[in-house]
């Protein structure tokens, strides 16, 4: 996809109402230290679309950013922070649910894994959850640069297993330095956001 435009259109915090949108919306969820926003800034050809931080837990709204009047990328609040408090925790908690539950627009759910770890607790549940809630998540696994060539299948692999995804499941190794990947998220959502098959 070309961007002509692409802005931060909504922000919705733990007590605002979700958006009434009209185009399809495509979700990005992930751990607060994954590298959600650096893969976003990267997807829109921007520097600092999506503030990137040292310190992880920086997204704690969902983000609509509306892409040429024709989809939107929705950020939801990166789980898993440590030091956040329980409180805090459960309200992200609370969001990214009833997001997923509610939404009308929402296409697909694209959930990001460190490609350097397993996947930890936390990326289990947000699976499962995803897939409780009637989508099928598409994988993007972050940080390839950190890896030595040699080591990527074997941690696609360990990924793989450690979600316990089909075959069939789509996993896209992703790197924000050197951008590999970026061209292939792109023409998956693309091909989402056309589908006749995820149209009301």
């Amino acid at each position: 996809m070309v961007i002509k435009q692409v802005n931060l259109e909504t922000v919705c915090g733990y007590t605002s109402k979700l958006p009434q949108n009209q185009m399809p919306e495509i979700a990005f969820a992930g751990k607060s230290n994954v590298g959600k926003s650096s893969l976003i800034n990267v997807l829109m050809n921007r520097k600092s679309l999506a503030r990137t931080s040292a310190q992880p837990g920086k997204t704690q709204t969902i983000n609509f950013y509306n892409i040429n009047d024709a989809m939107y990328l929705v950020d939801l609040p990166g789980y898993g922070y440590a030091k956040a408090a329980e409180s805090e925790k459960q309200k992200w908690g609370t969001m990214i649910e009833n997001y997923l539950h509610s939404s009308k627009q929402l296409r697909a759910v694209f959930l990001l894994i460190d490609i350097r770890h397993a996947p930890s607790a936390n990326d289990k549940t947000m699976y499962d959850w995803i897939v409780y809630q009637g989508f099928e998540p598409v994988i993007i696994a972050t940080k390839l640069d950190k890896l030595k060539r040699s080591q990527v299948q074997k941690q696609v692999k360990i990924v793989r297993e450690g979600l316990r995804l089909k075959k069939e499941s789509i996993l896209i190794p992703f790197s924000a330095q050197t951008k590999q990947g970026r061209e292939e998220i792109w023409e998956l959502m693309d091909s989402i956001a056309e589908s006749k098959e995820y149209s009301e």
